[in-house]
């Protein structure tokens, strides 16, 4: 994995883990809430998932799952946030497609740890 995506997956990590941290924070002061507090799950979760691809990740196939959650999970949390304080999607299918990009790239990090003599050259 070279040095810009190791450092792009670590500042998504950063960023992820503050947004997570403060949308939590938020969704314990309000009501209705529920956006809120998914977008902190989501973040929480793949924040730490981004900075162990930036520390340990060996291989193109880590590269692509890394990309792919993080495309996910931009995606998810920003139409979560449209939605909240807006009143409208990103754009129209935009959070079932970053929760299907989200669940393709976990199945890209299994198959890759399955098959790692061959995906992580």
């Amino acid at each position: 994995m070279t040095l810009a995506w190791r450092r792009s997956f670590m500042v998504l990590a950063g960023l992820l883990g503050a947004l997570g941290v403060a949308s939590a924070a938020a969704a314990s002061h309000g009501s209705d809430v529920r956006n809120v507090a998914a977008i902190s799950t989501i973040a929480l979760a793949h924040a730490p998932v981004l900075l162990l691809l930036a520390l340990a990740g060996r291989g193109r196939a880590l590269v692509a799952a890394g990309v792919i959650l993080s495309i996910g999970v931009i995606l998810f949390t920003a139409d979560l946030a449209m939605r909240q304080w807006l009143g409208a999607p990103l754009f129209p299918g935009a959070a079932p497609l970053g929760g299907g990009a989200l669940i393709v790239g976990w199945i890209v990090m299994a198959i890759s740890a399955a098959f790692r003599s061959s995906f992580n050259n």
